[in-house]
């Protein structure tokens, strides 16, 4: 029974930390991502036809 404390508290908790946070930047990261695609078509534009399209 003490082992099995021991192997939760060295290895759970590391695991649920690493869980929450990929959970947690899963929705930034996609929000970037949007964020990206939105300047990468207002370069494309602008190499184009020349004007500032902001």
């Amino acid at each position: 029974m003490e082992d099995m404390v021991m192997l939760i508290t060295n290895v759970g908790f590391p695991i649920a930390v690493a869980s929450y946070l990929l959970i947690r930047f899963e929705s930034k990261i996609d929000a970037l991502t949007v964020s990206i695609n939105a300047l990468t078509n207002v370069v494309v534009n602008n190499s184009k036809d020349g004007t500032k399209n902001v």
